[in-house]
């Protein structure tokens, strides 16, 4: 593979890429051309299909909009204590 190259054509058949043991695991390195061609940086999606492992780009990354969906729970006035106060009559003079 050449390095100059910042983009490669999608693969017509499969590409062999070797095992390899990982501390306890085993794992595989994927070329970095192909993760940035997919816009992938962070994380993937693994699922298994039969005797395939299928590798994907996330579709919904796990607390992505929790802070805007916070912001609009203030803003909507809806962000009041459900459940009250948990402190205990033990507690005493304890400073939160």
């Amino acid at each position: 593979m050449n390095k100059k190259h910042n983009s490669i054509d999608p693969p017509t058949g499969s590409l062999y890429i070797s095992v390899r043991a990982i501390g306890n695991s085993r794992g595989v390195v994927i070329p970095k051309v192909i993760l940035e061609q997919l816009g992938i940086d962070e994380g993937i999606d693994l699922t298994v299909e039969g005797e395939k492992i299928i590798l994907s780009k996330p579709k919904n990354l796990a607390r992505k909009n929790w802070a805007n969906d916070a912001k609009a729970i203030v803003l909507a006035g809806e962000d009041q204590l459900i459940a009250g106060d948990f402190n205990n009559d033990s507690d005493g003079d304890w400073v939160w």
